[in-house]
């Protein structure tokens, strides 16, 4: 049999198997989303096969069952939360407010201080660890927000911090921050005292 008889008789995957990986594409994407192109890519299908999977997945995502739907921005495809969840969230993310900001949540702050702006890919490759569910915490507390988008691939969106950063670090500049510290180790006390105290896990 040749290889032209083997490519002949290679079934093309069907929707209801094609639909759960754009799902998870999706989910593991985050913020930076999926193009049409690299979802034709990783699953050997035509863009425009592509296209119907995906505006089906979206139509889906429509019902009232779920608390996510999809959107296409600029050609680049991604999960957000439904407006009726976000209120929600926010509340949900200020919740425990007399506990202290995690050694997490400083170190992404410090970096995004000291970096900004950025993305949370180069967040996450200086940190060693995801960054997609913190940067949701502290934008929900108004200590970081976008920032407009990069020119990289995708468009990632950059982040920087806001006003209520510079207020509650009793900052007048990011000038008087200290000597950039090394992310490889703890972020003292020293280098943020929060004032308002308020918890970020």
């Amino acid at each position: 049999m040749t290889m032209m008889d083997i490519d002949e008789i290679r079934k093309e995957p069907s929707e209801a198997e094609v639909l759960p990986v754009l799902d998870g594409l999706l989910f593991i994407v985050g913020d930076d989303g999926l193009t049409l192109e690299q979802a034709a890519a990783v699953l050997e299908l035509p863009e425009e096969k592509i296209r119907e999977y995906m505006l089906n997945l979206q139509l889906r995502y429509q019902d009232d069952a779920h608390g996510m739907e999809i959107v296409d921005y600029g050609g680049i495809w991604r999960f957000i939360s439904k407006a009726s969840v976000r209120s929600y969230a926010e509340k949900l993310f200020q919740m425990g407010r007399s506990a202290s900001l995690s050694q997490a949540a400083l170190e992404t702050l410090a970096i995004i201080a000291y970096k900004q702006p950025i993305t949370r890919v180069e967040i996450e490759e200086i940190r060693g660890v995801g960054a997609d569910m913190m940067l949701k915490k502290l934008q929900a507390r108004d200590l970081i927000r976008e920032a407009g988008r990069s020119e990289a691939p995708g468009r990632p969106i950059l982040y920087e911090v806001t006003e209520e950063f510079m207020n509650s670090f009793k900052l007048l500049s990011l000038d008087e921050l200290p000597e950039l510290p090394s992310f490889n180790e703890e972020v003292s006390d020293e280098l943020f005292h929060y004032e308002e105290n308020s918890s970020v896990d």
